[in-house]
């Protein structure tokens, strides 16, 4: 964040230069505004603007702003609410947003005017989802952004800001709103003119170094005065800086307050140059260093880990905050950070993560960039893990070859402590000598205290999660079937909060050769319970289906089902059987959100299915059917109210959106057309299901032909003439003998086993005819175990699987079918094509 003084800050002369040096009267108060300017710029706020909401709340008005660059950087007095602005996004969402250069060129309004290159914006919300008060708008001057410690800051800046709205709740928004909330930050700001030794400082500075404005006479020494003698030295160099120091400069010291209490302050300063390249001023802001950094000394750096370990929620965040907190801070060239695992140490982080820099032993006997190894490998950290105690190795210890290239110049082996046992180990590496003082010992002993119990705290949050997850993906399908005349795509996205794993399923399941069910639910609630329920759901669903139940029927035996469970849950769910190769659709809902229809022509609608109570209400609840032709290059598009419906978003403003996306997406690549419609959805409130079928038609109709078979003595010798009738018309006679005997077989186990109707279905697609015998008992029929010469039955049953090229049996409402695929030898497809392509029903 470099700046360049007086020009870019705004900041003026100093009005102590005017004074004689001599002068011990109490220097004139510095503004308010000015000392805010100051303040703001060193955290890259070159702007800062309060928006508050209009009368009638449609708007959204500017109310006051800070710094000096009003005229140079021109943001809108009003905005609208519902419109596409920063502001207007993050008082709608209540999230914050940070927008680089790049990304805020995406925004249409609420952006400085005109725009510039270099400039970036923030845009805090005032408030929480049970009401907000407004929003922040902080205009950056670095393309890049703001860094992680500047979005710190100025976060803890809206709470002030929005503490000192809250003041005037009910009467007039107070002002000024910026400066007090400001002020409530204890964050001070100075000038100093290296020339005559005087600083210009408000009175945020002088309470915080315990000194009142009284006893304030604006000459440096005063305040050099209150620091300990050991960090005068520092102090020194931004009082009397040298032409080598102009630019960005950080320091942390220590004051004594009146009252004999000792605080710790982080310094900020700006060297600015004069015509001569002399330092002709230095400004800078002071505050507590739990406000804008971590301080380098040894006990801020640990109430700084302490805090971010607090916030690190995962393995990897803790790798992270170890890498940040050891590398730099000690100059180490190698951080290591690896889990105990039983036995073996899995390395979770490596810093620098290039293999080179690390042993080639490593790279030749775990052959990877991650180690994981056994603990006995390393006698060096089995040992260190043993005794729980930190080992420092200077430089030329010998040790194994799998740690000798870490630390050439020095290596620390920290065992990482948890509540009596050890979580990991820690490994920091020097490539030059490097001494180990007593400080630096204190440093390592604390950091690995609190290493080890974050490590501990995260490997359980990932093990949640891992198990979570394992979860979710073993009652969603691993796989979606390859489909006649369609093509089938799934998504899934886990909520961003608590545990992930959640209530949505989907499921795409073949029914036969041209018929599929489609099907999209959501069990009441986010837990292990609702995933629990999901997953019986599908499992039911699927199996009423696979029966050969109509839709309606598949949909209220599992309402029947959840309603017998007894649980609190319910669940929502909606329906879809396709007749792939006539372009048929039958819809049943269940409390569910509509399909969408996306037709050839880009078209998009919203298909009107009537609906009936979720599953799990009532147990005689009915499930109308509804109809919905279908031509090829159709989509149909099922999804859950994860992804139509949250917070700031209306369920019938997110449908509009999503059938947008639809009608702009390209069907061509249903992959890529499914994420179009996921979209931005990061972070989820709640978890999304979306399933997409793309209809293309079949592109080979098959040729049907039906016989009920008539309980006469002759029975078989009829099924088999109505059989060879019809192959000779599909001119496929090369099979007739085999399907001959596959059909007498049958039939005759039909009439013989089972009583009811008996049907024969004979269907030729491209290459194959598949022939079927339908009957009315439920029961699979079985294979002979052991076939001897005085056996009296089963052969049949080993002729067909035998003469078949596959055969199985399924079950259909009211009974089974029992069917047989023959491959027909050099089918001429022109002469199957030609041939009939309706059913026919009875007598062919």
């Amino acid at each position: 964040m470099p700046h360049d003084g007086r020009a870019r800050t705004g900041v003026s002369e100093p009005r102590a230069r005017e004074a004689d040096a001599s002068d011990t009267g109490s220097p004139p108060p510095v503004p308010e505004a000015v000392t805010s300017e100051r303040a703001l710029t060193f955290v890259g706020a070159a702007l800062t603007a309060v928006y508050l909401p209009g009368a009638g709340n449609q708007e959204l008005r500017l109310v006051e702003t800070a710094g000096g660059a009003r005229c140079e950087y021109g943001l809108p007095d009003r905005l609208p609410l519902s419109g596409d602005s920063p502001a207007a996004h993050t008082f709608r969402t209540g999230r914050p947003l940070w927008l680089t250069s790049e990304a805020l060129a995406s925004y249409s309004t609420g952006g400085p005017t005109p725009p510039r290159p270099e400039t970036s914006l923030a845009a805090l919300p005032l408030g929480t989802e049970r009401g907000r008060l407004g929003c922040l708008v902080v205009v950056g001057d670095s393309a890049d952004g703001f860094e992680a410690e500047q979005r710190r800051f100025l976060e803890q800046y809206a709470d002030a800001v929005l503490a000192v709205l809250r003041t005037g709740t009910g009467r007039p928004a107070p002002s000024p709103l910026l400066s007090p909330a400001l002020r409530s930050l204890c964050v001070g700001s100075f000038v100093i003119t290296p020339d005559t030794g005087l600083i210009e400082a408000d009175e945020t500075l002088l309470e915080l170094a315990g000194i009142t404005p009284d006893d304030f006479d604006g000459k440096a020494d005063t305040l050099l005065a209150h620091a300990l003698p050991e960090d005068m030295h520092a102090l020194m160099s931004v009082l009397e800086p040298s032409t080598q120091t102009v630019g960005r400069r950080e320091l942390e010291f220590r004051v004594r307050r009146p009252t004999g209490e000792m605080r710790w302050l982080s310094l900020s300063c700006q060297v600015a140059a004069g015509c001569d390249g002399r330092p002709e001023q230095v400004l800078g802001v002071v505050t507590a260093t739990s406000v804008l950094r971590q301080s380098a000394d040894d006990v801020s750096r640990i109430q700084w880990l302490t805090a971010a370990l607090d916030d690190a929620v995962t393995v990897r965040d803790v790798s992270r905050v170890v890498v940040t907190a050891l590398g730099e801070p000690l100059g180490a060239d190698r951080v290591a950070l690896a889990e105990l695992q039983d036995d073996r140490l899995a390395v979770t982080v490596l810093d620098p993560p290039e293999p080179a820099a690390w042993p080639q032993w490593w790279r030749s006997e775990w052959r990877s960039e991650w180690p994981d190894a056994p603990v006995s490998a390393l006698p060096t950290l089995q040992m260190a893990l043993r005794d729980g105690r930190m080992d420092l190795w200077s430089a030329g210890a010998a040790l194994e070859p799998g740690l000798a290239g870490i630390g050439a110049g020095g290596l620390a082996v920290l065992p990482l402590p948890a509540k009596g046992w050890v979580a990991g180990v820690c490994l920091v590496g020097w490539d030059q000598p490097h001494e180990f003082v007593p400080e630096e010992r204190f440093l390592l002993t604390a950091t690995a205290a609190l290493v080890g119990q974050a490590l501990k705290r995260a490997r359980a949050h990932d093990a949640e999660q891992e198990l979570a997850t394992m979860l979710q993906r073993s009652l969603l399908p691993r796989r979606l079937p390859e489909l006649p005349g369609g093509t089938a795509v799934a998504r899934y996205l886990p909520a961003k909060r608590g545990l992930q794993v959640g209530g949505d399923w989907y499921d795409v399941i073949a029914l036969s050769e041209d018929r599929v069910a489609l099907v999209i639910g959501d069990v009441q609630g986010h837990s292990a319970g609702a995933a629990t329920i999901m997953g019986q759901m599908r499992t039911a669903i699927r199996a009423y289906a696979v029966e050969g139940h109509p839709p309606d029927v598949v949909v209220s035996h599992a309402n029947r089902l959840l309603v017998g469970m007894e649980t609190d849950l319910f669940a929502t769910c909606c329906y879809a059987e396709l007749d792939m190769e006539e372009g048929n659709a039958l819809f049943v809902r269940a409390g569910h959100l509509a399909p969408l229809l996306r037709h050839p022509d880009g078209r998009t609608e919203e298909v009107q299915v009537e609906g009936g109570l979720p599953l799990g209400i009532l147990a005689d609840a009915e499930f109308p059917m509804t109809t919905c032709a279908l031509a090829p290059g159709t989509v149909i598009v099922m999804v859950t109210d994860g992804l139509v419906e949250a917070v700031d978003l209306p369920l019938d403003e997110g449908m509009d959106r999503t059938r947008t996306a639809l009608a702009g997406a390209d069907p061509a690549d249903p992959g890529e057309m499914a994420d179009e419609l996921l979209g931005e959805l990061d972070p989820r409130e709640d978890d999304v299901a979306l399933l997409l079928l793309r209809y293309d038609g079949m592109k080979t109709r098959p040729i049907r032909a039906g016989w009920a078979v008539w309980r006469l003595p002759d029975a078989v010798m009829h099924a088999r003439r109505f059989t060879a009738r019809a192959l000779r018309r599909w001119k496929v006679e090369e099979v007739t003998d085999a399907a001959l005997l596959v059909v007498s077989e049958l039939v005759t186990n039909g009439l013989v086993h089972t009583q009811g109707p008996v049907r024969v279905d004979l269907m030729l697609r491209g290459d194959r005819v598949r022939v079927s015998v339908s009957d009315c008992s439920p029961r699979s029929p079985a294979k002979p175990v052991i076939v001897d010469w005085d056996a009296t039955g089963g052969r049949g049953l080993l002729l067909v699987e035998a003469m078949s090229e596959s055969f199985g049996s399924v079950p259909v409402a009211g009974g089974k079918q029992v069917w047989s695929e023959l491959v027909v030898p050099h089918c001429d497809q022109a002469h199957a094509d030609s041939g009939p392509r309706t059913q026919r029903r009875g007598l062919p």
